[in-house]
């Protein structure tokens, strides 16, 4: 699928978007509720995030991903899109994603001529409190990316037909941070893509798939 057939099944996005395939979402793997009581943040905190659609050499259409360092945190250690937490001198999500954006990649908008198409569906994470803005966005022209040391560990431009419907989605159960889970991944470049990253991908898959 080319950047060029992307704008064509995107621009406009539906009133109604489809959703993403229901084994993407993290469930218990035991018995009891995931999270825990107490342990999300009792206020939803507002975050966005830039779905970057690009033309690699031959204008077939890939998504920007990054994988993140290892940290003291939640999201240590995983794959995710540029974007980040609200802060005040933000206008709106876009201006989050952008900017974000900018400092973990070095994306110059201007320069890659994005245009942004609109927004797919928010999605909360209950470890963070984070309710993310997942902003759908295609580069006319190849940007030039460079991963900030400090926020990135690559940049991973992954081609879209590994989210379309029917690509393989693996089922895993795993502990995280003490939880017992069981949640679909998408497997790209050796790296697991999954929660949150992963629904968001769903999302955009079952978009450009659709009749």
């Amino acid at each position: 699928m080319t950047i060029d057939d992307v704008l064509v099944r995107l621009a406009p996005l539906p009133e109604q978007l489809p959703p993403a395939p229901p084994e993407l979402m993290p469930v218990p793997a035991g018995t009891g509720a995931w999270p825990p009581l107490g342990t999300a943040e009792p206020a939803t905190r507002p975050a966005a995030v830039l779905v970057l659609l690009v033309p690699d050499e031959a204008r077939r259409a890939r998504v920007v991903l990054i994988e993140r360092p290892a940290y003291e945190g939640h999201h240590s250690g995983e794959v995710s899109f540029p974007g980040g937490k609200a802060e005040p001198g933000d206008a709106d999500p876009v201006a989050t994603a952008l900017r974000e954006a900018g400092e973990e990649i070095g994306l110059d908008p201007v320069e890659a001529a994005v245009e942004v198409l609109g927004t797919l569906d928010p999605v909360w994470v209950a470890v963070s409190g984070f309710r993310i803005t997942p902003i759908l966005a295609v580069a006319r022209r190849r940007p030039r990316l460079v991963p900030d040391p400090g926020e990135v560990v690559r940049i991973v431009e992954a081609p879209v037909r590994l989210f379309l419907p029917g690509a393989p989605i693996v089922v895993v159960e795993r502990t995280v941070r003490g939880w017992p889970l069981r949640y679909g991944v998408y497997p790209v470049e050796g790296l697991e893509v999954w929660g949150a990253t992963a629904r968001i991908l769903g999302q955009l898959g079952a978009l450009l798939g659709r009749d």
